[in-house]
């Protein structure tokens, strides 16, 4: 919901200052509406086939827990802390939905199985939203949102949205692969004893 509100909010925002800022007719008004709806639409469909890139072309060991691409560091969890992300991190969309797999919340701490998806499918996420973030400057070659006045603010927008669960993955991130590499450990060591006896 609050992304919805956002995604209106900013689309009437940007008309009106388009608006304002070049003295439209009210013929024009309604052609700009139109393109940042055009626009909206667009960069809607742009980020759900790179979602459908990526989770379906993409081999799934890239975004295994080993990855070492997805680490994150102790400076990246301070940026976190700073920016008070656990106080607000709640109105960010979780769309497992489409996943069949839930990350609002770590269900299951000591399932080495569980954590292993949970940190995959945070990966595929992650992945996922920093290329929405970066490749929505595709809809200017769309010739109804080519207007920088029009693509430029949607682009802003869809950048902003996109990185927003990318810093609520990656916080939570950390916590997940210290629980993965914990029962990681246990497993060896339940191995090992197995063994011995």
């Amino acid at each position: 919901m609050f992304y919805l509100i956002i995604i209106f909010a900013s689309t009437f925002f940007t008309v009106l200052n388009n608006s304002i800022s070049t003295n439209l007719s009210i013929k024009s008004v309604f052609g700009e509406t139109f393109a940042v709806a055009v626009g909206a639409i667009a960069i809607f469909i742009v980020d759900a086939l790179l979602a459908l890139i990526i989770r379906r072309l993409t081999p799934k060991s890239w975004y295994s827990p080993e990855r070492s691409i997805f680490r994150v560091s102790k400076r990246e969890r301070d940026f976190y802390n700073r920016i008070a992300i656990k106080k607000w991190k709640f109105i960010v969309p979780e769309l497992g939905c489409f996943t069949g797999f839930s990350k609002k919340h770590i269900e299951k701490t000591d399932d080495i199985e569980y954590l292993t998806r949970f940190i995959t499918e945070s990966n595929y996420g992650v992945a996922i939203h920093v290329a929405n973030a970066l490749f929505g400057f595709l809809i200017a070659f769309i010739p109804i949102c080519s207007s920088p006045s029009v693509w430029i603010p949607i682009y802003v927008i869809n950048f902003v949205l996109s990185m927003l669960p990318v810093f609520v993955l990656r916080y939570t991130s950390h916590t997940l692969f210290k629980l993965y590499k914990r029962q990681q450990k246990s497993r060896g060591t339940k191995e090992e004893n197995k063994a011995k006896a």
